[in-house]
């Protein structure tokens, strides 16, 4: 059973759902994480972090939550409609299962379709619900394309994903502005000229 916290903030209210009884074992565990790292975690500043730090791990894995299947099911439409649609630029922020480190950048997503199309909004939700689990940016690229060619059944997919990675930023080898990206495509974008058009338009400046 779920709780929900109300923030007022600038007149917008933010609705925040976790789970008691998860956010209470979670912060136990933090509790004893930052004492074994040396803090005090009784100190004043510290003394709601656990909790916070559990609500925060929460709504970042929020996606095991979420059918990313039927987020496109719940507004696909039939259209005749046979060219490609791109929404790129989408923000995307995961958590490396590595080392529980965030990696963020941007999705670009295109699709053929094949006597359906999918509500323009349920493209970056489907990359949010993937995204919102402990992930590797080269499975969270398949995972999209899959999930989007298995429900949509399109001509073909593409999905490239270019991000920063903090446990190479802060950790390791501290290249500062290394950025890696992937790619997965399916049908009609493994052929050189469909795949070249969707990597033109997506590095162009058309908005």
């Amino acid at each position: 059973m779920g709780h929900d916290e109300f923030d007022e903030i600038d007149g917008y209210q933010k609705i925040d759902r976790y789970n008691l009884k998860l956010v209470s074992d979670i912060a136990a565990k933090y509790k004893t994480i930052l004492s074994d790292i040396g803090e005090n975690p009784s100190r004043e500043g510290l003394l709601k972090t656990p909790e916070r730090v559990a609500k925060a791990m929460q709504y970042l894995t929020h996606g095991y939550d979420l059918d990313p299947a039927e987020i496109l099911r719940s507004a696909m439409f039939k259209e005749d409609y046979k060219q490609m649609v791109i929404v790129k630029d989408i923000e995307v922020y995961s958590m490396c299962e590595h080392h529980l480190l965030p990696f963020f950048g941007k999705a670009h997503v295109a699709y053929i379709p094949n006597g359906a199309v999918v509500g323009l909004s349920k493209i970056p939700r489907v990359v949010d619900a993937f995204a919102r689990r402990l992930q590797v940016q080269e499975r969270l690229t398949t995972e999209i394309r899959d999930c989007i060619q298995n429900t949509l059944n399109p001509i073909g997919v593409a999905v490239v994903i270019e991000c920063s990675h903090l446990c190479m930023q802060m950790r390791g080898i501290q290249k500062q502005n290394s950025v890696t990206t992937t790619s997965a495509f399916t049908g009609e974008f493994l052929k050189d000229t469909t795949r070249g058009e969707f990597i033109s338009l997506i590095g162009s400046k058309l908005h």
